[in-house]
């Protein structure tokens, strides 16, 4: 249930974003929700292994990199989904930092409390 939960807000905050942001376009609401399931993938599968890559280059930054490696991400899904356009590099990284705030407050909302 958390998960339909966090891709529904992810949802949402990608529909508002492209209307708040002139680089990022979505065509209408079911390619945001297309958008959120891919970020959503590639989060889990290809994210790992850029960070495990990129590792050296992540320490040297100081964690930094991460940032750019959120940029790609979101640029890969610029690619991969039609109907979603991001209109460069900074485009992606400001849109990752926003949506990446939005979904941690998301989270800590629906943060269940353990009972001990």
């Amino acid at each position: 249930m958390k998960t339909l939960i966090n891709i529904f807000f992810t949802t949402v905050f990608v529909m508002l974003l492209a209307h708040l942001l002139p680089g990022v376009h979505v065509h209408n609401y079911m390619t945001a929700l297309l958008v959120a399931l891919v970020l959503g993938l590639l989060n889990i599968f290809v994210k790992p292994l850029l960070v495990l890559f990129t590792l050296p280059a992540t320490i040297f930054t100081l964690g930094l990199f991460l940032l750019v490696i959120n940029a790609i991400i979101i640029m890969l899904c610029d690619e991969l989904v039609d109907g979603f356009r991001v209109d460069g590099f900074w485009y992606a990284l400001l849109f990752s930092l926003v949506l990446s705030f939005c979904q941690s407050l998301v989270s800590g909302l629906t943060k269940e409390e353990k009972k001990s």
